[in-house]
């Protein structure tokens, strides 16, 4: 037996009592084992567990590390922080990244946070985005945490560009200068203020998370293109794959643009919709682009005549219109799109 790597963990059981326990990697023939050994409450013996016996490489360090994560939430610390028990590597600016984003989980001003997401949910609406596209929740998050008091400050948050800057920022700096901060800019303090192992532990978490959001995006693309094949309705495709219909278009957008066949389920969904109105929006597309839906919403209606109606429906219209007008137009409509 080949032993690759042997870490010690203890944690804390009471007040006077210490638990030990051991993780080790090894090899034998091909066949690789992730190991691990805790000793009993009445220190009489260790109890031990396999975690992976197999031959692969990946599969065993992906068992080792979710293992691992498990006994760091039960409130075990290895002795040494190795490489080998991060969740992720990271290179610098990554990990300042993941850094910023975790202590600002942890220490964000929940008040002001509140504030920041009305208002984010107010700036979309007056601009017909998506929340999301005004501001991040963890961008949110790190505003309510660390506070800027100026432009420059600001800025140095992930996420924080000069454009946004110029187009939200006085709004935002308003709500953050009425709040009392205990720290300052720039951040490199936050490392230090870091429990390594729980941050390897968040960060194995994230990892997982993002595995798992994945796999449900790939589950949900299959159903979307099995129904968009039979030519099913948006709402039963709602109903299928409970997504908010914002959720659903997004997806069906991102479909199209990694080229699948979606025209049976636009033909469907535009068959409530005049050939006249589609006629007179193809038109706005030629003369507009395709980049932007507003200037086509507004050619086709008075401001006037929008009040009172769901504006939401015509430009979820415009949009499986705009992928049909982009598909006929080739490429260079995709460009600018891009």
């Amino acid at each position: 037996m080949n032993l690759i790597f042997l870490n010690s963990l203890s944690r804390k059981a009471g007040e006077d009592l210490q638990l030990d326990a051991q993780v080790s990697i090894s090899e034998q023939e091909g066949v690789w084992f992730a190991n691990w050994r805790e000793k009993s409450e009445d220190r009489s013996g260790w109890t031990e567990e396999t975690w992976y016996k197999g031959t692969g490489w990946e599969d065993m360090l992906t068992a080792f590390r979710t293992r691992i994560f498990v006994k760091q939430r039960e409130g075990f610390v290895p002795l040494l922080n190795a490489a080998m028990t991060s969740a992720v590597q990271l290179d610098g600016k990554s990990a300042q990244l993941q850094l910023l984003y975790y202590y600002s989980e942890r220490h964000m001003n929940e008040e002001l946070y509140e504030q920041l997401r009305q208002w984010r949910l107010k700036q979309a609406g007056l601009e017909s985005k998506a929340p999301y596209l005004i501001a991040t929740n963890r961008l949110l998050r790190m505003i309510s945490t660390f506070l800027p008091y100026t432009p420059e400050e600001l800025q140095q948050l992930p996420g924080m560009g000069a454009n946004k800057i110029a187009a939200y920022g006085k709004e935002l700096l308003a709500l953050t200068q009425s709040c009392e901060r205990a720290s300052s800019f720039p951040l490199h303090w936050v490392e230090a203020e870091v429990d390594a192992a729980q941050f390897d532990a968040w960060l194995q978490n994230e990892k997982d998370r993002k595995q798992k959001a994945e796999q449900t995006k790939r589950d949900l693309k299959r159903t979307l293109l099995e129904a968009a094949t039979r030519g099913d309705s948006l709402d039963a495709l709602r109903e299928q794959t409970q997504l908010q219909r914002r959720e659903l278009l997004l997806l069906v957008e991102e479909l199209d643009r990694e080229g699948y066949d979606l025209e049976p389920l636009i033909e469907q969904a535009l068959r409530d919709v005049s050939s006249e109105l589609q006629e007179l929006a193809w038109a706005a597309f030629e003369l507009h682009g395709t980049r932007y839906l507003k200037p086509v919403l507004l050619s086709l209606y008075k401001q006037e005549e929008l009040e009172g109606q769901e504006v939401d429906r015509i430009y979820e219209w415009l949009r499986l219109l705009r992928m049909k007008f982009r598909r006929a137009n080739g490429g260079a409509s995709q460009a600018e799109a891009g």
